[in-house]
């Protein structure tokens, strides 16, 4: 049986994904596992590497892998060290891969580099210029419904997912980048979103009802 893992995002544990869980699980039938890390008070790279021994615990005959928001950071992070794991596909939901501006204009404020944590200072911070080299398909999901807590840190182009900017999400490589009405904490509870996702993992391509950018 195939093994989904999902990959949380900032401040959260992974099960607030509950509801993606059930729907992508019940469309591949696939085994779901959630990788738990601290994002706040471990880095980037000892996370990194908690997730490629994660990973090397799990015997499957097909590997897929979910991202959202910062957890699509630590999935390309582990695969720029070129991590042997079963075959499978990526999708990251929301993941700011080239950078987040609502994590630099956080970390000027007071308290606000304690708040972000040493892996999103590690991950968001810096622009970064990436390009996919996983060796295998990956699909990108940005949100383009504006609402969320970015917007408290000032005015975001549209279009944003209320926190991530969609030309943020924007990866060299991946085999397809769609958009879809959800915010950034939105996305995990949108049936839409689980049904693109699942789509990928299960064919390498999202479905054609929805609207690539």
């Amino acid at each position: 049986m195939a093994v989904v893992v999902y990959v949380h995002g900032l401040w959260l544990q992974g099960a607030e994904a509950v509801l993606l869980q059930r729907r992508v699980t019940r469309t591949l039938g696939a085994e779901w596992r959630a990788f738990p890390y601290h994002s706040v008070d471990a880095s980037l790279a000892e996370n990194v590497v908690a997730l490629r021994a994660y990973l090397a615990r799990i015997p499957a005959p097909a590997l897929h892998l979910i991202g959202h928001s910062l957890g699509g950071l630590l999935i390309l992070e582990l695969f720029e060290t070129r991590v042997a794991v079963p075959p499978g596909r990526v999708v990251l939901l929301g993941s700011p891969v080239r950078g987040s501006r609502s994590a630099r204009r956080l970390a000027r404020l007071p308290l606000g580099r304690a708040m972000l944590g040493r892996t999103a200072g590690d991950a968001l911070l810096a622009p970064r210029e990436p390009r996919w080299r996983g060796g295998r398909d990956l699909g990108v999901i940005a949100g383009n419904l504006g609402i969320g807590l970015g917007r408290l840190l000032g005015p975001m182009p549209a279009p944003n997912d209320g926190t991530v900017l969609v030309e943020e999400t924007d990866l060299p490589g991946a085999a397809a980048h769609i958009q879809l009405p959800v915010s950034h904490s939105g996305m995990v509870f949108s049936q839409t979103v689980a049904r693109q996702t699942a789509a990928f993992l299960r064919d390498g391509r999202f479905a054609q009802s929805s609207k690539e950018s």
